[in-house]
């Protein structure tokens, strides 16, 4: 097997438990939280261009072990070959759960995160109870027509920054700190988020070693094209049986409004998919939908979808009306009183 960077792994808090899971073309990096707990296990996707650290915040609000994993070329995972599809990363997280002994699992997916996700579900439906979307898993809106659009134009600076060299952690923090979907939300979990994702790789230009975001560029563009609903996706998607809820960000990537799912957008996948439970987290962006306070939001998703994924056939538990109908997002007192 093709070995693999060691990459740091700073912890802010809880058990954790480093693992090197083998799949095609060498091993994926993951970290199982909290292993002992008694909880339904919850697996974790992330997101594009970010890496399995973007779940810490939601490991320590949960009372359950939670998988997550660097996909095929990200982080830890960031020198596995292609391909770099869905599918195949569908296939890598589920060669995970079962290496890590998990069974059942409910699965959050963060925007590409959520499109794994699906796929997941439709290969393997009997490793998934339940499924979180957040702020991912529904195809993109289309460019207008004659509006072609280049990856470039799709990810801006996040596939720029792919290509940069930094002096140190201090100046990767930095870069960060002056983004507005993150800098006026820093955090510890963040900061640990950004240090996780900067690694020494060789230059083949000068000859030497640089620090470099740890996403591989080809990874990336393989699936920003496949966020269209194409290849089979959409139709995924419409045959879901396992309960689903989806969660929204009111704020896009840097911080705009819309986010990426604008209203009438939202209005169609409603229409087409009545039977998920769509919710908006106020107040956050793409990112802190997950790093910031919008992870409450998060572990109440999957408390929700637990009860719904646990009744009897035939018989929502109380409140319920449809597929993951218990409201997807909870108040700050109900994700108290849940924890």
């Amino acid at each position: 097997m093709t070995a693999q960077p060691e990459v740091a792994m700073p912890r802010i808090g809880g058990s954790e438990t480093p693992l090197r899971v083998p799949v095609d073309g060498g091993e994926l990096v993951a970290t199982l939280w909290n292993a002992d707990a008694p909880g339904q296990p919850v697996v974790a996707i992330h997101g594009i261009t970010a890496n399995h650290r973007s779940f810490t915040p939601l490991a320590q609000l949960l009372d359950a072990p939670l998988l997550a994993v660097d996909l095929r070329g990200r982080g830890g995972s960031r020198m596995l070959p292609a391909p770099f599809g869905l599918v195949q990363h569908a296939e890598d997280v589920g060669a995970a759960i079962r290496f890590a002994g998990l069974t059942s699992v409910r699965v959050v997916g963060h925007s590409m995160g959520g499109f794994v996700a699906v796929r997941l579900a439709q290969a393997h439906p009997e490793l998934v109870a339940s499924l979180v979307l957040v702020d991912g898993g529904l195809p993109l809106r289309p460019a207008p027509e004659g509006d072609a659009q280049s990856p470039e134009d799709l990810l801006g600076p996040a596939i720029e920054r792919l290509t940069m060299h930094f002096a140190s952690h201090d100046a990767y923090r930095d870069f960060w700190r002056e983004h507005p979907a993150f800098g006026p939300y820093w955090s510890a979990a963040i900061e640990e988020y950004v240090d996780y994702d900067l690694v020494e790789v060789h230059d083949s230009g000068t000859e030497q070693t640089v620090l470099r975001p740890s996403a591989n560029p080809d990874a990336v563009v393989a699936n920003l094209v496949e966020l269209d609903g194409s290849d089979g996706y959409t139709e995924a998607l419409l045959s879901l049986v396992a309960p689903t809820a989806m969660l929204r960000s009111p704020r896009g990537l840097f911080d705009e409004a819309p986010g990426l799912y604008d209203d009438e957008w939202i209005a169609t996948w409603r229409s087409r998919l009545p039977e998920l439970s769509i919710a908006d987290v106020e107040h956050t962006n793409h990112y802190t939908i997950l790093m910031g306070e919008g992870v409450d939001a998060v572990a109440g998703a999957l408390r929700c979808l637990t009860a719904a994924s646990q009744a009897p056939a035939g018989e929502p538990p109380a409140g319920q009306t449809h597929r993951g109908g218990t409201p997807a997002a909870q108040t700050s007192a109900e994700q108290k009183e849940a924890r």
